[in-house]
This record gives C-alpha cells, structure tokens and sequence, in this order.
C-alpha cells in the first residue's frame, strides 16, 4: 500500500537521489577503513582489494536480471526488496564479519542489492518521466552516486572514530531501511509494461541491444570509466594515509583522510551534472573523449607525486577528482537516450553489467599491483597502480571513436 501523494517531475528526481544517497551509506564503509581492517584481520593488499571488489562482483552478478527485468514489471518492487536485502547484508556485517571470508560474504551481498537500487532506481525514475528533461534528470541522479559515495566514506570514519567500525555499518543498513521506507510511501507502482517483450525468453535476447552501436559505445566507455573511478575511490583513503606520512603539514593538521577524501569525492556532483550539460553543448562523444584523456594522464603521475609539495598535490587530486567525474553522467544520459524504449531496461543492465564488472576488477588489480610492486609503503607501487587505471580509462576515447561512429543515430 501507498501513502500520500504522487511525486512527479523533479520532486520524484529529488526523492529518488535521496533514496540513493541513504541506501549507499555502507558502499564505501570497507574501503574507507582498509587502514582500519589491514591490521585488525591481517589482510593483505590483494586481500583487501578482494573484499573492496567482491561488492561489485555482487553488483555485476545480479544486475543483468535484476535491471532487465524492469522491462516485464514495474522497478519499485524490485527496489523496495533490494533495500531490504541491504539493510540486512550491512546489519549482517556489523554483527558476523569477523575476517576475510565473512566480510566478502556480506559485501558480495551488499553489491546485490546495489545492483537493485542504483540503475533499478534509474529505470524506476525514467519510467515516469517524459521524454523531454530525461538526460539532464539522468544526469542529476547518476550525479548523486559520488555523494553517497562521499558520504559513505565521511560516515565510515567519523563514526568508526566515535564509535567503532561496527557501528559504522549500523548506520549504513539504516540508510537503507530508510529508502525503503521512502520509497514505500511516496512512489506508487505502475500499470504493467504494454510494450514490454512478450516472453521471458525475449526479455533476456540482448542482441538488439548489441546492435545498437551508439549505446554500446557509451556503456563500454562507461566501462572504462568505472575502471578508472572505482579503482580510485576503494584506495583513495589508503593512498592519502601514505600521503599524510610525506606531508607534515597534513600529519600534524586535525584533518583525517576520510575527511579529505570526502571532499575530494563530493567534487563529483557538480563535475558530473556540468560534464552532462557541456557534453549536450559541445557534442557528447567528444566531450567525453577529452575529459577521460584529461583524466586519463594525470593517473599515470598520480601515484608518484605522493612527496611534492602539499600545493602541488592538493592541485592535482582536485583537479583529478573533477574530471573523474566529469564524464560520468554523459556517459548513462548517452546510453539511456540512445536506448530504445522497449529495451531499456535491458540496454541498462548491459551498461551496468560491464561497467561494475570493471569496478569489481579494478579494486583488486589496484591491490595486487601494490603487493607486486613493493606494498603500500612504497611509491613506486603506488605510481604503478594508479597508472593502471589510467591505462584503462585512456581505452575510452577509442572505443568512443571506433564503435560509436559506426551508428546510426550520432549523439555527438
């Protein structure tokens, strides 16, 4: 049952990236307290970035059906179940994790629900609105990914500094019991799909979607892009620990690397929302292009600068944190808008699917180059890892080039 009224137009574009900032409140909580767990469970790198990546594996498995369904049934139901399934799985970690094993267990569950959230809530959202506005409104709420990002990681240390890392995913399943809540009372379900598939079996036929070359140019730049920024964002704070051990300043300051990896991560907002609103000026594949190129090489030095001057540094990571994010929302507007109406739902699976299947990569190639390359102590390991996802990233722009201009209908 539904209470209250109807949200439409931008009030229901606002309730849903609420929704999603809350129910994200445990995404980042384990990254953001590597330093915390490294120690207290004698992980290694490559451990760590195992349980930071088996979150996305969990996203990856799940999304295809869970998003491709949306195209038979209405997505609220689907979201609904998947905040639940978060609440649990982040309550579950609080009072079970107690190593490797158990904390993968319940992060590959928390990546499930993520799955039914995050492009489910997208699908939920496009579903109800007109055509018209749908890139800028896709634009906003892709946007509010990096803030419950953000949040997550200011959340994780600040309470884990309060209270205790358990706490701090106690307070992430109740962001996501609170989405549930929300969405329960303010979003009313649809009337079945008319122009859905009509068999379960042409649900799941992603050959059209393969054939739609100007969408499959955006997911797979979107995969190279996830590449990048998941990979940065699972060891951001890790990194900015090292950091703070070649900056004094920054040492003896009341600042801690959660605190500034939030800021660095909020920057992501407005780069996103601006990105998609240059890249329908300008053309968006050549927007797109450039930023990743942008993005793309200051990852090669990244890792290396860790010992110049703090100006410097500062410069470079607030500049990096813009144009990683830059791109993220031109990416999904162009996917979604390329997509056709019937096929969707299974267009975003396909984008979500080999877009987190690289967030799920990218933490554990980050963490085995750091074991390789001389462990987190070392800048060189630190150089070599962040200029692997630079190396990724910089696949976008060809990829853009090479497939996207072989469509029909050009975005940009």
């Amino acid at each position: 049952m539904v209470w209250g009224s109807e949200l439409k137009g931008w009030r229901l574009v606002a309730l849903l990236c609420l929704t999603q900032v809350l129910g994200m409140l445990s995404n980042a909580t384990f990254p953001a307290l590597i330093p915390v767990f490294q120690p207290l469970w004698s992980l290694s790198n490559t451990e760590a970035g195992w349980v930071s990546g088996v979150y996305y594996a969990g996203y990856t498995a799940a999304v295809p059906v869970l998003v491709t369904l949306t195209d038979r049934q209405d997505a609220r139901s689907i979201y609904l179940l998947s905040c639940l399934l978060g609440g649990l799985a982040a309550l579950g970690f609080a009072v079970f994790a107690d190593g490797f094993w158990t904390a993968m267990a319940f992060r590959f569950c928390g990546g499930i629900s993520l799955a039914g959230t995050y492009m489910v809530g997208l699908k939920l959202l496009s579903d109800r609105l007109p055509e018209e506005g749908r890139a800028r409104s896709v634009a906003v709420y892709t946007a509010h990914f990096g803030i419950g990002a953000s949040l997550s990681v200011f959340a994780a240390g600040e309470v884990t500094a309060l209270a205790g890392w358990s706490w701090a995913f106690v307070v992430g399943a109740a962001g996501s019991f609170a989405s549930l809540l929300l969405i329960a009372v303010f979003v009313r379900p649809l009337p079945h799909h008319e122009e859905a598939p009509s068999s379960p079996a042409a649900v799941f036929d992603f050959r059209p979607v393969f054939r739609n070359r100007p969408a499959l140019a955006y997911t797979l730049g979107y995969a190279a892009h996830i590449w990048e920024l998941f990979g940065f964002r699972a060891w951001l704070v890790a990194f900015l620990v090292f950091a703070f051990t070649w900056q004094p300043v920054l040492a003896e300051s009341s600042w801690t690397p959660t605190q500034v990896a939030t800021v660095l991560l909020l920057l992501g907002l407005p780069a996103s929302i601006l990105g998609n609103e240059v890249a329908t000026v300008f053309g968006r594949r050549r927007v797109v292009s450039l930023v990743m190129v942008g993005s793309g090489g200051i990852a090669l030095f990244l890792g290396f600068i860790a010992a110049v001057p703090l100006w410097l540094l500062a410069a470079v990571l607030l500049i990096y944190s813009v144009l990683i994010m830059a791109d993220s929302g031109a990416l999904t507007a162009g996917a979604v808008i390329a997509a056709t109406p019937e096929r969707r739902g299974a267009t975003m699976a396909l984008h979500a699917l080999l877009g987190f299947g690289a967030g799920f990569l990218s933490p554990l190639a980050f963490g085995v180059v750091l074991d390789l390359a001389g462990g987190a102590g070392a800048g060189l390991a630190w150089g070599l890892a962040f200029a692997l996802l630079g190396l990724g990233v910089l696949a976008g722009p060809v990829i853009l080039y090479l497939i996207g201009r072989q469509g029909s209908r050009q975005q940009g």
